[in-house]
């Protein structure tokens, strides 16, 4: 294990924290720091140390993970980490951030000889099981360096192409995965209006041509309220695709077909 890599995590939510458990497991030294205390003492327990600051961190590690909720959390961490790390050390993205903000980033990294991977992750539950789906944007040297940290946890894990286009990849994804919940959310309203039994419907549908996995994930909650955990993100993630092509006909298509039932799930 002497000769592993040095691998520091930041960002120990839903997604995160399973994250740091499968590297942990895989046997590489951990480094972890969190603003919480209490979000730490599971991992310490398994093994993994705890750094006083992100300096700290970055100045200890070879490869650092970042998993936290958006563009400002990733840039102060960044921020922080640049002037701590060495040459030849690398960070890695798993957040879902702007594809512009991971090349700005990564020319930064460069100029203090620090390597840049942005790879959002797909998934929840299966980060656990070591599954989660990894879209990779980075230079193919970085790509194939920090690959085998990636399959602690990843199971399809694929190089998308330079700096950024993992978060693109990503952004598509979610905001079909949204539109997917908006159109399952237009149909059953439909079906509703055609005096159709819902549940009778929900189960027709999951067998039939018109089923996707967004329709499975919407037909599971008793109202769109009871999304309201995971809609925030979708709904960040539709804007980073707004953002990212701004006047596009087939990202506002999208966007029209999500916000449909991110509103209602948000209780606007």
């Amino acid at each position: 294990m002497s000769g592993m890599e040095r691998i520091g995590f930041i960002g120990l939510g839903s997604q995160g924290g399973p994250m740091a458990e499968r590297i942990a497991a895989a046997g590489y030294p951990l480094m972890l720091w969190a603003r919480r205390a209490d979000a730490l003492a599971p991992f310490l327990e398994k093994g993994a140390t705890a750094a006083p600051d992100i300096a700290a961190l970055g100045a200890t590690c070879d490869h650092v993970g970042i998993c936290v909720v958006d563009d400002a959390g990733v840039a102060e961490i960044v921020g922080q980490l640049l002037p701590a790390m060495r040459p030849g050390s690398r960070i890695v993205i798993h957040s879902t951030i702007l594809p512009e903000h991971c090349v700005a980033l990564a020319e930064r990294c460069a100029e203090h000889g620090v390597a840049f991977l942005d790879a959002p992750v797909s998934g929840g539950g299966p980060a656990a099981a070591g599954t989660l789906t990894l879209m990779c944007g980075g230079a193919v040297d970085v790509f194939k360096a920090a690959r085998p940290v990636l399959e602690s946890f990843g199971g399809l894990i694929v190089r998308m192409g330079d700096v950024g286009a993992g978060q693109r990849a990503k952004i598509v994804n979610n905001a079909l995965m949204a539109a997917n919940m908006g159109l399952a959310h237009a149909a059953m309203e439909a079906g509703r209006a055609l005096d159709l039994d819902g549940a009778a419907l929900r189960d027709l549908i999951k067998a039939s041509s018109g089923r996707s996995f967004g329709f499975e994930v919407y037909a599971r909650l008793p109202t769109p309220g009871a999304f309201a955990h995971g809609a925030p993100l979708l709904r960040k993630d539709v804007g980073l695709l707004m953002h990212s092509l701004p006047g596009d006909a087939g990202a506002e298509a999208l966007s029209r077909a999500a916000m449909s039932f991110l509103s209602a799930a948000c209780g606007d």
